[in-house]
């Protein structure tokens, strides 16, 4: 698994990085000598192995091209993501200690907000174009030689959490040794796992700023593999770019399949996705009819993990298994799974729990913290991070939903992902959320929120409808007792749904008045 510095003398013309939309190609020598560029910057503005940088820009080529300078140079770095405004930025530049900030031009409006606001920051700089107070990242590294500095030394980057519950957190894991050439844990497990190699062309849909689409990347980037990447996710688009590189390997959130998959059919079948030997998710629990219908579409090629960023255990489960274990995310790869209940008892398959790793866990360090690996412990050393689920005979695990996510309705547990998938899979649901809200007699009842395909379809008529279908696949206690329509749910590029925006909208009490539907089946609940 050489790094791309070996790759650049072996295959100097190969591309390591092609822009989707734009077509624009990087070859292996010029992500070589852009990457020297960027390191020798570093080094003329005074910036040595272990010091902070920040780095604000969607996804293009600069991106990546930063990334590997700072990896060369011992630089901690911290992609932001593109969704925040000022004060986050700022949060987030001054906690990790940046001593010089990337923007780009077509986040300058956030980026010139940033400027006069944050203090520590010495050297500011912006990639493809130019504002007041920004000196150009082009023209600063084009002036620097293009051999490799004196001194190169791993660097690593420095994520931080979304903040949903709070201010977001940095999550510093040590390099793997000093030599740049040393391969990241990741191409040993997951690389290997999933067939990785310098034949490999891997799709990245997604943002750059986003742990997995940043690891995997840099992961192609070590095995001489080229990545695909693409500006913003299309789902039509996803499928041009597979058949056109010939892409064997990518990596997708269950919402991007959804979107793919109501494609009308003439567009899905124009495009040739044989190339395809590992399609990735993860992320977020598969509605189980969407992924069957992934794998009669694209074949036994649908791979799923299941791991937290914190680094606490990893399941794995292929396509075969999957279809014999619908619904899993897989046994463990990585650590040793356990159930338990909320007294802290360890539960038998089949009944749901807070799901819990043992066994050796990847160190990391919350910046200005102690070290300590992260999830909350229980007395015995188990570490979680809130999911709950359940195991079955076979030790596969099912992922039920988040803890804080569960609806508690006239004392039952009611699990909010289990209805949004299927709600997910009706034809005029483009996106759903599924979550409680206060009622006085049962403490919460469920409330449906649906993003429509088509807005004209945002009608009494049409949410009877759709209460209707799911009233014929779920029991009574779990249909959601309202259902209004949304134009669009507040869902990140990597797929992620700001669930908590909804939630407190619909408490405050201004929409928590019941909509169609409503009310039905309040006796039967009342009785059970």
């Amino acid at each position: 698994m050489p790094h791309p510095s070996i790759t650049a003398q072996t295959y100097p013309h190969k591309p390591a990085i092609i822009m989707g939309e734009s077509g624009e190609m990087v070859t292996y020598r010029q992500l070589d000598e852009r990457s020297n560029q960027g390191a020798q910057l570093f080094r003329s503005l005074g910036l040595q192995a272990g010091d902070h940088i920040g780095m604000m820009l969607e996804n293009n080529r600069q991106f990546l091209e930063i990334v590997w300078a700072a990896q060369r140079s011992g630089i901690i770095f911290t992609p932001i993501s593109t969704h925040l405004k000022r004060d986050e930025v700022v949060y987030i530049l001054e906690n990790c200690g940046a001593q010089l900030f990337i923007g780009s031009l077509h986040l300058s409006e956030v980026a010139q907000q940033v400027l006069p606001a944050v203090t520590g920051v010495k050297h500011f700089y912006m990639a493809g174009g130019i504002k007041p107070g920004f000196e150009s990242w082009d023209e600063a590294t084009d002036t620097q030689p293009t051999t490799p500095i004196s001194d190169e030394t791993y660097g690593v980057p420095m994520l931080y959490s979304s903040g949903t519950t709070g201010q977001p957190k940095g999550v510093f894991v040590p390099a793997p040794g000093v030599d740049v050439n040393t391969p990241p844990p990741l191409a040993g497990s997951m690389g290997a796992a999933f067939g990785f190699s310098e034949e490999s062309v891997y799709l990245s849909p997604a943002p750059l700023y986003h742990a997995a689409p940043l690891h995997y990347s840099m992961m192609v980037g070590y095995q001489g593999g080229t990545i695909v990447v693409m500006e913003q996710f299309d789902p039509e688009q996803a499928l041009k770019l597979i058949e056109e590189h010939r892409v064997t390997h990518s990596q997708w959130v269950p919402i991007m399949f959804i979107r793919m998959l109501k494609l009308p059919h003439e567009v899905r079948d124009a495009y040739d996705v044989s190339s395809m030997q590992f399609a990735i998710h993860a992320a977020a629990p598969c509605p189980i009819e969407i992924k069957e219908k992934m794998i009669q579409w694209w074949g036994e090629v649908i791979v799923e993990y299941y791991a937290a960023s914190e680094g606490i255990g990893v399941t794995i489960i292929d396509s075969a298994n999957w279809l014999t274990h619908k619904g899993s995310v897989g046994p463990a790869l990585v650590g040793e799974l356990h159930i338990v209940d909320d007294d802290g008892n360890e539960l038998p398959p089949g009944e749901i729990g807070t799901i819990y790793f043992s066994g050796e866990h990847v160190r990391f360090q919350y910046h200005g913290e102690e070290e300590k690996t992260a999830g909350a412990y229980n007395d015995r050393g188990w570490a979680t991070t809130g999911d709950v689920g359940y195991l079955d005979e076979d030790g596969f695990l099912y992922l039920t939903d988040r803890k804080n996510y569960m609806i508690i309705s006239g004392g039952v547990n009611i699990y909010p992902q289990e209805i949004e998938n299927l709600l997910a899979s009706h034809d005029k649901i483009a996106d759903v959320a599924v979550f409680g809200i206060p009622h006085e007699e049962f403490g919460e009842q469920v409330k449906a929120v649906v993003e429509p395909m088509n807005w004209a379809d945002a009608t009494d008529e049409t949410a009877i409808e759709i209460l209707e279908w799911l009233r014929e696949r779920i029991s009574h206690i779990k249909m959601p007792k309202s259902l209004d329509f949304h134009p669009k749910l507040p869902r990140t590029d990597t797929g992620k749904l700001f669930k908590r925006h909804l939630v407190e909208e619909y408490r405050g009490g201004a929409r928590a008045d019941e909509g169609p539907g409503a009310g039905e089946d309040n006796d039967k609940e009342k009785e059970s």
